[in-house]
């Protein structure tokens, strides 16, 4: 048996510890988590979807504020004497003092093909880009940033009309069996890790506010792409009478008008004007409101 400590936070990275938990190959022996944060109305403290499946089946649990300024963190998974640290979407930057811990490496998952993508927000770049393709990769964690030599690839297609969540879904699902082939591949010696190529280097930074509000001057396909780039994470949008309005759903069209002009109301939404084309408004959500079709949001603007 392979015996790993799970670094994860999100529900992404829920899959692959479940199925490495279950994994005949694989032994977990603990999990390393961010701390509970404070949700919804009341603030009440929240557990990680990774601390609450660890809980339920009995797994020692690490939540660590910096695990790199914490050296009692450290010293007990040392004692733990694991082969691998997995990561997948933990959250924080391991120093060069945890990733010496296990006995051959730490294995990051992740949502892109390095070298293209390094960063917080490759699933939603790759969309936001229009990019045709996209996927995933283990690799070897280095100091730096996603810089480490690439162990396995997977490809993964973007249909012109898939969002960040369909993206995500696909990915959690795809990624524990590399994880796993991954693990026994380094220590049957049947993977030969390989360095990233310098070019194509491409990082995939943190989305900024600004980034979010819709710009109409650019093409509908941009636009588009922002859309469901960033579907309900945080979602684009734009200011009406000084309300908030959320788009959720569009189709790109070939209309033309000025910029943010509304072109056309229908059955279908609502077309407005883009740099380049018209883009079709299906789905909004109003502040204060919830999600609706963008017609019955334009037809409460008549009344």
């Amino acid at each position: 048996m392979i015996n790993i400590v799970f670094f994860g936070t999100p529900k992404i990275a829920l899959k692959s510890l479940e199925y490495l938990y279950n994994s005949k190959e694989v032994n977990v022996l603990a999990v390393v988590t961010q701390p509970d944060k404070p949700a919804g109305r009341g603030h009440k403290l929240s557990m990680s979807p990774i601390k609450e499946f660890a809980l339920e089946k009995g797994l020692p649990v690490f939540q660590p504020r910096s695990i790199r300024k914490e050296p009692e963190v450290q010293n007990a998974l040392k004692n733990l004497n694991p082969d691998f640290f997995v990561t997948f979407a933990f959250g924080q930057i391991l120093s060069q003092d945890v990733l010496d811990i296990p006995k051959y490496e730490t294995i990051n998952l992740h949502a892109s093909l390095l070298p293209k993508y390094r960063g917080a927000n490759p699933i939603q770049r790759a969309i936001i880009n229009g990019d045709k393709q996209t996927g995933i990769c283990t690799m070897i964690t280095e100091l730096g940033l996603d810089c480490g030599d690439v162990c396995l690839k997977e490809i993964i297609d973007i249909p012109e009309d898939m969002t960040c969540v369909d993206l995500f879904e696909i990915i959690s699902e795809k990624s524990p069996i590399l994880i796993e082939k991954t693990l026994t591949g380094l220590v049957n010696n049947t993977i030969r890790p390989q360095k990233q190529c310098v070019d194509g280097v491409c990082m995939a930074n943190k989305l900024s506010k600004e980034e979010t509000q819709i710009d109409w001057s650019k093409s509908a396909e941009d636009i588009h792409n922002l859309v469901r780039g960033i579907y309900k994470f945080p979602s684009a949008f734009f200011m009406y009478n000084g309300k908030i309005i959320k788009v959720l759903k569009t189709r790109v069209l070939s209309g033309c008008g000025k910029c943010g002009e509304f072109i056309k109301f229908s059955k279908d939404g609502v077309e407005v004007g883009c740099g380049k084309g018209s883009i079709l408004l299906v789905k909004v959500k109003p502040e204060g409101k919830g999600e609706m079709f963008a017609r019955d949001w334009a037809n409460g603007l008549h009344k």
